[in-house]
């Protein structure tokens, strides 16, 4: 059963730092706060609507938009006493909340308050594991913040994510690299990979606009995202976002950058034909023509987004037969009936 969210944008409360690429309140589409009501009101109704047992124990309730253990203790507690009542510790059907906040905003008091809500997963605005990028961007906290909060919501029980940001100002290929290979330490249960969005209003948008801040090619972003994508897979991390939800208000105040809707398509689609193009590369070249099969939550990566892979292997002269078979698993495509596992790092 796909995991699923209640989301509620809780907009740029609580943050004690405004970070050069961050305007909350455009990434949420959102300028007015939710109260205790909203959120009952707002749960009330997906009691009514998600009606299947099993989805609603895999559906958490999501604080997302700000730095939720930040904000004033009174208005968290009014939020989180609200969602209690629907959670299955609470005696309702959902599985439980879960809320994003920044490492330097953790503490035992916190994970105790959250434990006793009925919080089940805690996600950390890690965004790079480079202190000299974390100055840069203005971050407000270090790389060890990351280690010891990590560590602290872990020892409490919940479930950790890590989100990490690739293309800040100042970072390179190899800090996306060393930030990958230190969330993988980190052992979170998920990920969520986000390319820069240069957003109006930000310091990031002034920083590019006077030519000191320079983009990464979008085709090389999507490469180092589906690079981290198979490394967090093959370490066992579900990642759970790729890019920017399709929020109002992000995709018209983006100013430049990596936002695109299907994002995480792109990147998949990516490494689905960089795994054909090995296949063909090699000395089983002349097994023409190609035939490739996926289930059919994965065939749509086989053939690209918009069929992107489709034309490029028309344009090559590749040719190339593609079918469905619901035997295989979601990371998985059969070559000439080879079995190989796309997502994974060899």
């Amino acid at each position: 059963m796909i995991h699923s969210n209640i989301s509620i944008f809780v907009p740029h409360l609580g943050c004690p730092h405004a970070c050069s690429f961050c305007n909350q309140r455009i990434i949420s589409g959102k300028t007015e706060i939710p109260h205790g009501e909203d959120v009952t009101r707002l749960l009330s109704e997906q009691t009514e609507r998600i009606t299947d047992s099993e989805r609603r124990k895999n559906t958490e309730i999501a604080f997302f938009g700000g730095s939720f253990t930040a904000i004033d203790r009174e208005y968290r507690r009014e939020l989180l006493s609200a969602a209690f009542p629907f959670t299955e510790t609470g005696g309702g059907c959902f599985k439980g909340i879960r809320f994003s906040t920044r490492p330097d905003c953790i503490d035992g008091e916190i994970l105790e308050e959250a434990k006793g809500f009925g919080v089940t997963a805690i996600e950390l605005g890690a965004q790079s594991m480079s202190d000299r990028v974390l100055e840069m961007n203005e971050r407000g906290h270090s790389a060890e913040d990351v280690r010891l909060a990590s560590a602290m919501i872990r020892e409490f029980g919940f479930e950790l994510g890590l989100q990490m940001m690739v293309g800040l100002y100042g970072s390179t290929e190899t800090d996306e690299y060393h930030t990958m290979t230190e969330i993988i330490k980190l052992r979170p249960d998920t990920a969520r990979i986000y390319p820069v969005s240069v957003l109006r209003g930000t310091k990031l948008a002034e920083l590019y606009k006077s030519g000191e801040y320079v983009l990464y090619p979008f085709e090389k972003a999507v490469n180092i995202c589906g690079v981290i994508y198979c490394a967090f897979t093959s370490a066992g991390i579900r990642v759970i976002r790729m890019g920017l939800h399709a929020e109002d208000g992000v995709e018209d105040n983006a100013v430049a950058g990596f936002y695109h809707p299907s994002f995480g398509e792109i990147v998949r689609s990516d490494i689905v034909k960089n795994v054909i193009l090995k296949y063909y590369m090699s000395e089983k070249k002349d097994s023409f023509p190609i035939e490739i099969c996926a289930n059919s939550r994965l065939i749509g990566a086989v053939y690209g987004h918009k069929k992107s892979n489709r034309i490029y292997f028309e344009e090559k002269g590749i040719p190339v037969e593609i079918s469905i078979d619901n035997n295989l698993k979601d990371n998985e495509i059969s070559i000439n009936k080879e079995v190989q596992n796309v997502f994974k790092i060899t």
